[in-house]
């Protein structure tokens, strides 16, 4: 009776009639990737402990591998990993790691639709490019509430601007690498610290180096 079940819960693509490999087959004591995963009969899918991967000699190169897979109909992934959409596991930093990584990372559904696209953004936001919409602080704002602001976007770098909006002079650039080492946080003002605009040509240039290097990015967030 325990064979039968175990027989019925069986994963093997050579199930339901499936064709036996050959005697002279390299792997006698297992299936081929293609046994495996083009099985169309099989419609079953796998975990980690179900998989033990045995090495072998190959016939191609390292160049010829794609992993590209799937993630909807229309959506392909280069690097196809994904995390999971539970509320123990992707929220906005792991969306973001997964996208640094090329893959994409599925905000899950466990809070309100507003939280769910106040965490979109953040991931949206963060080194995204050239961002049409910033967020933007006066000089007169303390590190404190800079804090408080930081935490709540998800991200450390603000333009500084004569009145905290978009459109107007633009004074400097806040980063964390300004911010991280200022104890007196309530007492220090943005303007203090902050590179000033005079000093930004070199960092822009650096900058727009490194964007035209860059590969793209894979999609942020779903």
């Amino acid at each position: 009776m325990g064979v039968d079940r175990a027989e019925d819960r069986s994963r093997s693509p050579r199930k339901n009639g499936a064709a036996e490999l050959p005697v002279d087959a390299e792997l006698l004591d297992g299936h081929s990737a293609k046994e495996i995963f083009e099985d169309r009969s099989a419609r079953v899918g796998f975990t980690y402990d179900d998989l033990i991967c045995l090495p072998g000699q190959i016939n191609f190169g390292v160049a010829d591998v794609t992993l590209e897979s799937h993630f909807t109909k229309k959506i392909k992934l280069k690097t196809p990993i994904v995390s999971s959409p539970m509320d123990t596991v992707t929220e906005s930093r792991m969306a973001i790691g997964m996208a640094l990584e090329g893959g994409v990372g599925v905000i899950h559904t466990n809070m309100t639709i507003e939280e769910q696209a106040e965490e979109v953004s953040k991931v949206k936001k963060y080194k995204s490019g050239f961002i049409t919409d910033p967020i933007c602080i006066k000089p007169t704002m303390t590190l404190h509430d800079l804090d408080r602001l930081a935490e709540t976007c998800g991200f450390t770098g603000f333009p500084v601007t004569e009145d905290g909006r978009m459109g107007s002079k633009l004074l400097g650039l806040v980063t964390r690498r300004d911010t991280d080492f200022v104890k007196a946080r309530k007492e220090t003002s943005v303007s203090q610290i902050m590179t000033k605009a005079a000093g930004l040509g070199d960092f822009l240039a650096r900058f727009r180096a490194a964007a035209a290097s860059r590969p793209p990015d894979g999609a942020l967030a779903a």
